[in-house]
């Protein structure tokens, strides 16, 4: 049993470190004007260069089409957590919620993502 119990605390253990590697979005705020949806969109990531950084995130129907996208043009490694914008969004009728999903250079699309309502 010992054995056992040691050998899936050490799996979690090894997981870990590739979850934590994504990019997670803690907040989002939307706001309808003339021109569409603005959505400002505030993501943890632990940035360590050029080489793994969160470079985007999107805005996203229920059914997986996406509606906007952002690109994060340079690391944010001293500015954690932080937060970008995005306007012009155009919600189709009918939509009245959004996912929001955020990717990093290293592992692509997060397995987070961030569900809002719209009002």
């Amino acid at each position: 049993m010992k054995t056992i119990l040691a050998t899936a605390a050490a799996f979690v253990l090894w997981a870990l470190p590739t979850l934590a590697d994504q990019a997670k979005i803690e907040r989002v705020t939307a706001r309808q004007n003339g021109s569409g949806w603005t959505f400002d969109v505030t993501i943890r990531h632990a940035d360590t260069g050029w080489d793994h950084y969160a470079d985007g995130w999107s805005v996203n129907a229920p059914d997986g089409t996406e509606l906007g996208f952002r690109k994060l043009a340079h690391p944010h490694e001293t500015e954690q957590p932080f937060t970008r914008s995005l306007s012009g969004v155009v919600i189709p009728d009918g939509v009245n919620e959004v996912i929001i999903r955020a990717r990093d250079s290293v592992h692509g699309w997060s397995d987070h993502t961030y569900s809002i309502k719209l009002r």
